[in-house]
């Protein structure tokens, strides 16, 4: 069991199981949204729950995606495919889980659009999409 929180601790999560690897993703969007770039993981739904979902601000960042972060203090959470029909995941950012979290990030995704201010030097696996 993987838990974790935003700043205020309005909402609170829980994650059953083992964190698969995240991966890093500098595309504009998700640098904006966390404010760096966005390390999350992908986890299957029915591993997740949610305390205090109320407490949830959801933005829609595409026609396919949503972002959620915390009506009180604005962290950055979760990466949310509005098909979840066909999407039977959620990414949760790294950074809210307690540690230890058992996991590395497996590679860097949408590196063409990283930031000029920061080179990527941990030799993982980079695509530019």
């Amino acid at each position: 069991m993987h838990k974790g929180s935003c700043l205020c601790g309005a909402i609170t999560f829980e994650v059953s199981g083992d964190l698969p690897q995240p991966d890093a993703c500098h595309c504009s969007q998700c640098r904006k949204h966390s404010g760096h770039y966005f390390v999350s993981t992908d986890v299957p739904r029915s591993s997740v729950t949610i305390h205090g979902a109320g407490n949830i601000t959801w933005y829609p960042s595409s026609e396919k995606v949503r972002r959620g972060f915390c009506a009180d203090c604005g962290a950055s959470l979760f990466f949310d495919p509005i098909d979840q029909i066909k999407n039977d995941w959620i990414a949760i950012a790294m950074g809210a889980f307690d540690l230890p979290t058992h996991t590395q990030i497996k590679m860097h995704i949408f590196v063409a659009e990283k930031g000029d201010y920061y080179d990527i030097g941990d030799g993982l696996p980079q695509n530019q999409h």
